[in-house]
């Protein structure tokens, strides 16, 4: 997934990345797409709300206006179910602050703020239990359903979140 989404820069890498019929242009695909590593890595010192602002400053487009900007991240904070978080510490892990799938939530979030078209996520389930992992792939679903692409990597999955994609490539 590293090297479709650009990410892999050592190594060796053969073959050419084609997108709808056209040769991949990787600073254009950087515009257009967002990457949710496995790893939450947040401010534990901001709430949620200033996480995502923070985020749509540095991604968005420089015209674009603060009001417009805010509105966007309220839009993504009710997508990813964060509103009753907005003012909430994100904490250190396993110490203080949100929870893991709380963080998971965060994470897609702080990528969706910049507006992506496709949205690659390492997954965007491990370590959570069934219950939160349902509630992150609600969220996944609910970022589909926007008409973005999602692609993610995901291991043993249950099969109720199994059943939520659209297609599944085994590898």
């Amino acid at each position: 997934m590293d090297v479709l989404a650009g990410r892999k820069t050592g190594g060796y890498i053969e073959g050419d990345i084609s997108i709808s019929g056209y040769p991949k242009n990787q600073a254009t695909f950087a515009r257009v797409s967002g990457y949710c590593e496995q790893n939450d890595i947040h401010s534990p010192h901001v709430t949620v709300y200033e996480s995502l602002l923070y985020s749509a400053w540095l991604r968005l487009a420089k015209d674009v206006k603060t009001e417009t900007r805010k509105m966007f991240v309220e839009e993504v904070m009710e997508l990813v179910e964060l509103k009753p978080l907005r003012n909430a510490l994100v904490g250190l892990p396993g110490v203080d602050g949100l929870s893991t799938e709380q963080r998971k939530r965060l994470t897609i979030a702080v990528e969706l703020v910049a507006n992506p078209s496709i949205i690659f996520m390492d997954e965007p389930t491990s370590g959570l239990d069934a219950r939160a992992a349902a509630i992150v792939m609600r969220t996944v679903r609910n970022t589909v359903d926007t008409g973005r692409t999602v692609v993610c990597t995901i291991h043993q999955p249950s099969i109720d979140i199994f059943e939520a994609f659209d297609e599944v490539d085994v590898m």
